[in-house]
């Protein structure tokens, strides 16, 4: 058997979850692959031109790159440095501020880490400042660091009016999300706000079309005439490609980040390319988790090829369990539950398939129809024994559904997701929903569908009364007569018609900083209430919607949901007093008090005091 020993896959072992630190590193990276000789893993960035395009000009602004650890600030200001003309030489150097003549007359200082200076270095920043404020200084930066340095490091420094003036607009662009503020020479870029679901089909490429996989070529494990003589690397890289299933591993992990970010979530380049190379060469019992040529031969010599599951990578469960729960990324897609979630028919089509007539298609084209990671000698035999009913043989079995659930959640066909309910195996049932019909819908300014609006303002009724109501044409507000956050409310305050009638309506759409929010307008008088609407929000609404326990799902979603009803009744409240509504005789006090109907609709009725002798 020949059996090629890859410098390229050794490189991309350095990727991943390693207990070792050096894939936390631009630097280190960089160095393996001087000594290598490898062509690097080059992920373009998105801001490139820009930051170029900006040191080129005749009037460049000083830049600041902010994002947390792991989002490519180093990568950045080493290619920018680089494609400006800088030494490589000087930039591998020690020092920790490093300075070029640019061709525009104007020199740049390139400070990659804010954090490594020291206090007396830190007065570079008073340099900064006299840069930002005057354009037609001679000196420019590139800085990087993290939030937090960027604020803390203003600290060290003696602070002054025009100081002030420029440590303000630094904290005003890290909240506004604004990348430059009038009347200074400055921008600031956050790499956090680069969206992961952007970035990893980019990453995806660059990986899977690096020229190392040349050293497969000669393998006799690439491809080979017995299904489980084929190496478990060639093979997830296989799979990754998506030639024969148009991409489809590639477009779930896409949409589970993507739901990530929208949750408020941010996984940086760094997490993803860990991501990547754990997918492609996860196994347990490999050295380090991850596998290396030599462990590929072992592993299949040992018929154990099933355990380097592409669809168990994903998910680290290659990993120890500390070690997954203390990775981001693996701890973030975790929290979807794929594995642990699951449906009567995605059980049954995996259980008994095979010999049920009205799932037996199924069962061939899910499961039969890959014996490499789906019907592989170790799970036919654990299924046989479960159904025997071997002893011991339970707790086995169950283990390997949970990496067949796992795997269905990446094969099962597109025309297939909805009759299968593809999202039932996620904690987010209505996750699909969300990111397809909502979430793009909106964000190409369409008009989010009705039945999706119905059921949010049902979810939202049930919570504002604290009643299983089914009204889902109008906001029922109502309070307990002493506070608003009563979990049944029975006083009747206001409808409020969903559909757009007399200047009041709900609708779901982007707000202008491009946030995903339900709208809810009282009158044309007063200023519309928001309520931001992300993933676990809308699942929450919806459970609710459907008849779920409010507090059974998310006791914060619960409380956010209150606080909501809380802006929603000041603003009827303002809606009145600019109105001039509700004035009633002096000596009459009047009450609605809600109940729900034989149908599930909340009806009110009056009940009046008075209290006049």
């Amino acid at each position: 058997m020949t059996n090629i020993k890859s410098d390229w896959i050794s490189f991309l072992r350095q990727y991943g979850p390693i207990p070792r630190n050096d894939n936390m590193y631009d630097e280190a990276i960089h160095r393996i692959i001087k000594r290598k000789n490898i062509k690097p893993i080059v992920i373009e960035s998105f801001y490139f031109t820009e930051f170029i395009e900006n040191f080129r000009s005749s009037n460049p602004k000083s830049i600041i790159l902010t994002g947390t650890a792991g989002d490519g600030k180093t990568y950045n200001c080493r290619e920018i440095w680089l494609a400006l003309n800088g030494s490589l030489q000087i930039w591998e150097s020690d020092e920790k501020i490093k300075e070029l003549q640019l061709s525009n007359s104007k020199k740049l200082y390139v400070v990659k880490d804010l954090s490594e200076l020291k206090d007396e270095e830190r007065g570079i920043l008073k340099l900064l400042v006299k840069s930002v404020l005057d354009p037609h200084d001679t000196n420019v930066f590139l800085i990087a660091a993290n939030d937090g340095q960027l604020i803390e490091a203003w600290k060290h420094i003696d602070s002054d009016d025009q100081t002030e003036r420029v440590k303000q607009c630094v904290e005003d662009l890290l909240v506004s999300e604004v990348n430059e503020k009038s009347g200074f020479n400055l921008k600031l870029y956050n790499l956090s706000q680069i969206n992961a679901a952007r970035l990893f089909p980019q990453i995806v490429d660059v990986v899977l079309q690096h020229p190392g996989w040349s050293d497969c070529n000669n393998c006799s494990l690439r491809e080979n005439d017995q299904e489980d003589r084929k190496c478990p690397i060639w093979e997830n890289r296989k799979r990754l490609e998506g030639i024969e299933d148009d991409k489809l591993i590639r477009s779930r992990v896409t949409d589970l980040l993507e739901l990530c970010e929208l949750n408020g979530v941010h996984l940086p380049i760094r997490q993803l390319l860990l991501l990547v190379s754990n997918m492609l060469l996860g196994h347990p019992e490999a050295k380090d988790r991850l596998m290396s040529c030599t462990d590929a031969v072992k592993i299949v010599n040992d018929h154990r090829t099933s355990l380097a599951s592409i669809y168990r990578n994903i998910f680290g469960e290659n990993l120890t369990e500390r070690r997954r729960e203390s990775t981001d990324v693996f701890a973030t897609l975790g929290r979807f539950g794929i594995g642990y979630e699951t449906s009567n028919t995605i059980d049954n089509i995996l259980i008994f398939g095979e010999d049920d007539p009205d799932l037996n298609l199924y069962y061939k084209e899910l499961v039969l129809n890959d014996t490499y990671y789906g019907a592989d000698q170790t799970f036919r035999a654990n299924q046989k024994n479960y159904l025997e009913g071997v002893t011991d043989s339970g707790e086995i079995f169950l283990n390997s559904l949970r990496s067949q659930r796992q795997r269905l959640f990446f094969v099962i066909p597109r025309d297939k997701e909805e009759e299968l309910k593809l999202w039932h195996l996620t904690t987010f049932q209505y996750a699909g929903e969300f990111l397809t019909d909502v979430y793009r819908v909106a964000a190409r300014n369409g008009k989010v569908g009705t039945q999706v609006t119905s059921r949010i303002s049902q979810g939202l009724n049930r919570i504002f009364t604290g009643l299983l109501a089914k009204n889902n044409d109008e906001l029922i507000l109502a309070t307990s007569g002493s506070h608003s956050q009563a979990k049944v409310s029975r006083i009747f305050e206001e409808s409020v018609s969903v559909p757009k009638k007399r200047g009041e309506s709900m609708q779901i759409r982007m707000n202008n900083i491009g946030k995903l929010i339900v709208e809810v307008k009282l009158s044309t008088s007063v200023p519309a209430v928001e309520l931001s609407l992300q993933l676990v929000r809308y699942e929450f609404l919806s459970r609710v919607a459907e008849g779920a326990l409010p507090g059974s799902f998310s006791r914060e979603c619960y409380e956010d949901i209150l606080g909501f009803k809380s802006k929603l009744l000041k603003q009827l409240d303002l809606r009145r007093k600019l109105d001039e509504e509700d004035i009633d005789d002096e000596g009459d006090l009047s009450f609605r008090i809600i109940r729900l109907n034989q149908d599930g609709l909340i009806d009110d009725k009056i009940v009046e005091v008075n209290y006049n002798e």
